[in-house]
């Protein structure tokens, strides 16, 4: 059995590709800008199943030290896994967009606006509501809001006939100087979420950030511009980034500018 004090002892670039290269209990504010300036994010067990399974899944790699535990000793270092999977799907800002059909729909119809963090704790809340597994617990919550509250965490939100309407979508996830890695979405109108990831890159990229991270593969990452990078391509980023964080502009403006080229933004 291996055990890391801090994140900056753990080196993910000899963990497995495609498991959690690590477990342990810390979901404190600290403790997870610390993973995520790592490369690693959370997936905290929803139940005592899931906790369970980590190890009857996981304890003879753990045991060898292929899996190593993070942190102080605790008795249940099961409860939350961390992961960073190789490749890493990334959208790099400067060539995020979105379908010709859904600008088509923003050009022509729909009176929809983003604005970033007016409404973080809520697209947290909304992005968890009727998932399965939970992984976004309270404690994990409680974490987020105080990384946001100390301008570390953000949110875009996007809203329907303004701010003053309905908030149909949004992204929220954690920025490490020129990247922002994105926890989770949702959406209650179709393209809402893709227009908020869409709003997210342009606005980063105005205030210099170069990458969003997706943290998982999917068709979704892909329609918006995702590429797969090797995990170590990506942690090299990381570790060349800006420890401070980059300050992205805050108005209400119209989604419709997502529609136009990028330089036309």
């Amino acid at each position: 059995m291996s055990r890391c004090p801090r994140w900056e002892a753990l080196d993910v670039l000899e963990a497995a590709p495609d498991g959690p290269v690590a477990f342990g209990t810390d979901l404190s504010p600290a403790g997870l800008l610390a993973a995520y300036r790592a490369g690693v994010y959370p997936f905290p067990a929803s139940d005592e199943y899931t906790r369970a399974l980590n190890e009857v899944v996981f304890a003879d790699q753990v045991q060898e030290g292929r899996i190593r535990l993070v942190g102080e000793e605790s008795a249940d270092p099961y409860a939350v896994s961390w992961w960073s999977p190789d490749p890493r799907p990334v959208l790099p800002v400067s060539a995020t967009h979105l379908s010709r059909s859904l600008a088509r729909r923003l050009r022509n119809r729909l009176p929809w606006s983003t604005s970033l963090d007016r409404r973080f704790e809520q697209v947290v809340r909304e992005c968890r509501a009727g998932r399965v597994p939970l992984w976004l617990t309270d404690e994990l919550i409680a974490s987020l809001v105080r990384l946001h509250d100390l301008g570390h965490a953000h949110s875009v939100e996007v809203w329907e006939d303004g701010e003053d309407g309905d908030l149909i979508g949004g992204v929220f996830g954690i920025q490490v100087g020129s990247v922002f890695s994105m926890d989770s979405m949702f959406f209650h109108r179709p393209g809402a979420s893709k227009v908020a990831v869409t709003d997210l890159a342009a606005r980063f990229a105005q205030a210099g950030g170069v990458l969003l991270d997706a943290q998982r593969d999917s068709p979704h990452v892909h329609d918006l511009g995702g590429i797969l990078v090797p995990r170590e391509q990506y942690v090299r980023h990381l570790r060349r980034s800006l420890r401070n964080g980059l300050p992205m502009p805050t108005a209400l403006l119209p989604a419709r500018r997502l529609a136009q080229p990028t330089g036309a933004r």
